[in-house]
């Protein structure tokens, strides 16, 4: 049997349905795992996605994108593949992609973890007969801590920071990194002030229901006030002009990029939290293990060594040559918002 989904220059093409998964490149119709950058572009005729990250993409695509939401679980058939959407645990909004025809079954990921956090619905497995996963931290180093741990010690540094009168500052992804440190802050210790480029992300999550702590822009917070304060700002902020109101301050990154060294000291930042939503290691072969998939296609990450090992415990692996990206890396922020 001829493969489902297979890679043209747009993107991920499923052949029987006609339609493409996350491309890269404008298509008549696009099925849209998240709405992170590398995932979701501009100029496709037809958006597909997870009903409850419609909003966001509307957000960070434009208000007028000709988009359908599904919920999760929910199907449709779409000429004569039946497509459903599956909790992917990454960020709000994020799906798997389950495609089924003529009784064959593919999965695509999308990016996935497996650790349950308060700001999306978690990852649920899907049986399937091929799954294309992510490996972005798909080497046995990358084991991530308790969501908790972390949180208690940002939650510990930022105490620290705010009794010595120190403004700390987290650099962290503007959508769902942002987010999920957030949801583990203790308002107690100070304000909470968020970079432009985050706040509007901030609204969308508490429209669709996530519990968040009170923020506010550095404008509506006074200058004394800001010695007690942390700061989510996306990367980009870092060594800007907008980093001078808050004087003498502590700086962190937040990231699964941080568990090395060599990561941490490229950053020049005082700590770094490591705190990923993107599967580790485990994670990876949990989720893997789960689908009982006996082929498994790997895309953006650790190809060779995933598709090695796979294949060591028994699986017909390969991969997928892709153009996504790394959302934990860099960051632009909106222009707009460079001032906010």
């Amino acid at each position: 049997m001829a493969d489902m989904v297979v890679v043209r220059k747009e993107g991920l093409y499923c052949v029987p349905g006609n339609f493409y998964i996350d491309p890269w490149r404008p298509v008549d119709r696009a099925v849209i795992t998240h709405a992170h950058g590398d995932h979701a572009r501009m100029g496709h005729g037809h958006y597909l996605s997870a009903a409850s990250g419609v909003g966001i993409l509307k957000s960070r695509l434009g208000q007028d994108i000709h988009i359908d939401g599904l919920e999760y679980g929910a199907r449709i058939e779409h000429n004569g593949v039946t497509i459903s959407l599956h909790p992917a645990g990454h960020v709000l909004g994020s799906a798997q992609v389950r495609m089924e025809h003529k009784g064959e079954v593919w999965v695509a990921s999308g990016d996935y973890k497996v650790e349950p956090d308060r700001t999306c619905v978690p990852f649920e497995p899907v049986k399937c007969d091929t799954f294309i996963t992510e490996s972005t931290f798909g080497l046995p180093i990358y084991r991530w801590d308790p969501e908790q741990s972390i949180f208690d010690d940002i939650n510990a540094w930022w105490r620290k920071n705010a009794a010595e009168g120190r403004c700390s500052v987290v650099f962290a992804y503007s959508f769902g990194k942002a987010q999920r440190i957030l949801s583990g802050l203790d308002p107690s210790i100070g304000p909470i002030v968020c970079h432009g480029a985050a706040e509007p992300l901030n609204r969308v999550y508490r429209e669709g229901g996530v519990a968040l702590p009170p923020t506010v822009m550095v404008t509506d917070v006074e200058k004394a006030a800001l010695k007690s304060a942390i700061v989510i700002a996306p990367p980009s902020a870092a060594g800007s002009p907008w980093m001078k109101r808050f004087g003498d301050y502590s700086d962190a990154f937040a990231s699964g990029w941080m568990q090395l060294r060599g990561a941490r000291r490229r950053r020049g930042v005082d700590r770094g939290f490591v705190l990923s939503d993107h599967a580790d290691w485990p994670g990876l072969m949990t989720a893997i293990r789960a689908t009982e998939a006996p082929r498994v296609i790997v895309t953006h990450g650790s190809i060779p060594v995933m598709v090695r090992w796979l294949r060591q415990v028994g699986l017909d692996a390969s991969g997928f040559d892709t153009e996504y990206g790394d959302d934990e890396a860099e960051e632009k922020a909106p222009a707009e918002a460079a001032n906010a």
